[in-house]
């Protein structure tokens, strides 16, 4: 079942990935925080946000800033307690990082 905050969404596909687009204040503001990864769902999508952080999240995250255009301006792996930021993005892409090594229990 997926978080309240992501309910009712609607999806865009990203880099060839099917995402929720956080177009409600507690989607923009928690994103995938607070959530065990096997419900996290596919990432996130943040609509004209240039800077995110993870404090709460309970693995890591691979980050994309997007361009105005969809394109990625830059990609990282972002830990837990961690703020990032791309001055030019016009949106980010938050995935459920694949590497599992700093999942939390």
């Amino acid at each position: 079942m997926e978080p309240h905050r992501l309910r009712g969404l609607e999806t865009a596909t990203i880099l060839d990935r099917e995402v929720p687009v956080a177009n409600r204040l507690a989607a923009r503001l928690l994103g995938l925080a607070l959530l065990p990864r096997d419900r996290a769902g596919p990432g996130l999508l943040i609509p004209g946000c240039r800077c995110v952080h993870t404090f709460g999240m309970r693995f890591d995250l691979d980050v994309v800033f997007l361009g105005r255009e969809g394109r990625p301006l830059r990609e990282s792996r972002v830990g837990p307690c961690r703020i990032v930021a791309c001055p030019g993005a016009n949106a980010v892409l938050e995935l459920p990082s694949a590497c599992t090594g700093s999942e939390a229990g």
